[in-house]
């Protein structure tokens, strides 16, 4: 009996365990358009409204003119911020800050809960090696 038990509940958590691993996103933002960029936003928030926040791993990974989804300065950096906060992953790429500092003489400013990744591009073929499906809008 003892045997029976401990068979149905390692299968019970080995189904639970594979269904969360399926629910993982990488989304990539490398535009600076408003629209598209606001496209990149809902989706994310799609996503964890469909599955739910604790059943799915969505982050957000920008690069190039698409840095500045992730700055203070964005129309968008308080939603950015909130959605931070309710388990969305922002990684903004540390290539793409530097030359920004080159060109500007100083980093951007970014969004609080906002992590640095070192290669935007990297980032996202790392996750998708773990499984993470990709999404570009």
């Amino acid at each position: 009996m003892k045997k029976i038990l401990l068979s149905i509940v390692t299968l019970a958590l080995l189904s639970f365990n594979t269904y969360a691993a399926t629910n993982k996103f990488v989304i990539q933002v490398s535009t600076d358009d408003a629209r598209t960029q606001k496209i990149v936003l809902n989706n994310a928030a799609n996503l964890q409204k469909y599955f739910g926040a604790e059943n799915v791993d969505v982050e957000i990974v920008a690069y190039g003119p698409g840095l500045g989804i992730l700055t203070t300065g964005n129309k968008n950096s308080s939603r950015v911020e909130k959605m931070a906060m309710s388990d969305i992953k922002f990684s903004a790429c540390q290539n793409t800050m530097n030359g920004y500092k080159k060109k500007h003489g100083h980093l951007p400013t970014l969004t609080d809960g906002v992590d640095l990744t070192p290669s935007g591009v990297v980032r996202i073929g790392a996750l998708q090696q773990q499984g993470y499906s990709y999404i570009r809008p």
